[in-house]
């Protein structure tokens, strides 16, 4: 297998390419938006706005910035989503016309994520029937799931295998060590889907773990960066978030070092813990 770099990809149940580290924008400001796009993409990223979705209020910059960098755009890799607030039919094609509308300069998106299993089962269903009619129409090519727990997952699968169509290319977690969904990945992963991890970097909160210094010392390398290499020797896509430059550039060097079986099994822990919201595991959904 050959060595793995920013632009290495794995290949989705769509037939496309997703490269194996993303640049994501969660909740970051529309006026730096474009900025730390450009420097991401500058840096070689090309996997980038992976979570911009119509809820932060920063697509359009992100596509300026995909327009303005220079690079081929069939070299980028362009996701939104669908907000948690329009999950029903008629509300996620009207999210996914906004984004495709932002994303007019651009031609197309490439992958398209509904946000969380909310709405209830007809609000889910309908907002799936929504992607698959818009990856029919060519200006969505791939399209997947984020936040979503297995009972929400057997239920989609159910209504994907009655007729619907589609296919779930992606699916999106907060994923690190002290929060693994270890069920939802093994789901996936036996169906082919990519796993998508978002806040790789437990948003800077276990710096300071003993067993993650350990690791800092040995190798040389930042907390970030083991963080992000322990995903992806995971076989999952990381999502690193920032908006300073130096780190933008440090979190996509991670190719030149590898952790050992030691080290991966030194990153296990029993925690559940993750730092964002949780509607995976929400059973009022």
């Amino acid at each position: 297998m050959a060595p793995l770099t920013l632009q290495s990809t794995q290949k989705m149940v769509s037939g496309y390419e997703i490269p194996v580290v993303g640049f994501g924008v969660y909740q970051t400001p529309p006026d730096v938006t474009e900025k730390v796009t450009l420097k991401a993409l500058e840096t070689g990223y090309r996997h980038v706005s992976v979570d911009s979705a119509k809820y932060y209020e920063n697509e359009a910059q992100c596509v300026d910035a995909i327009r303005k960098s220079g690079v081929d755009r069939s070299q980028i890799f362009y996701t939104t989503k669908v907000p948690a607030t329009h999950m029903s039919y008629e509300k996620a094609k009207e999210a996914i016309e906004a984004s495709l509308a932002d994303a007019a300069g651009i031609e197309y998106i490439d992958l398209v994520l509904l946000h969380a299993p909310y709405g209830g089962k007809e609000g889910r269903l309908g907002a799936w029937r929504a992607l698959v009619e818009a990856q029919k129409t060519g200006k969505i090519r791939s399209i997947g799931v984020s936040n979503y727990g297995i009972h929400h997952l057997d239920e989609l699968e159910e209504y994907i295998n009655s007729g619907v169509g589609g296919q779930i290319s992606v699916g999106q977690y907060e994923i690190h060590p002290w929060c693994t969904r270890e069920d939802i990945v093994a789901w996936l992963k036996k169906r082919n889907v990519v796993v998508e991890a978002y806040s790789p970097l437990v948003q800077a909160t276990r710096m300071k773990e003993s067993i993650l210094q350990r690791l800092v010392r040995k190798h040389n390398k930042s907390g970030a960066q083991i963080l992000i290499r322990w995903s992806l020797q995971k076989g999952y896509v990381p999502l690193p978030k920032s908006v300073t430059e130096s780190r933008i550039i440090e979190n996509s060097q991670v190719f030149d070092f590898e952790l050992t079986q030691e080290d991966m099994d030194t990153l296990k822990t029993s925690a559940y813990a993750p730092v964002c919201w949780d509607p995976a595991r929400d059973s009022r959904l």
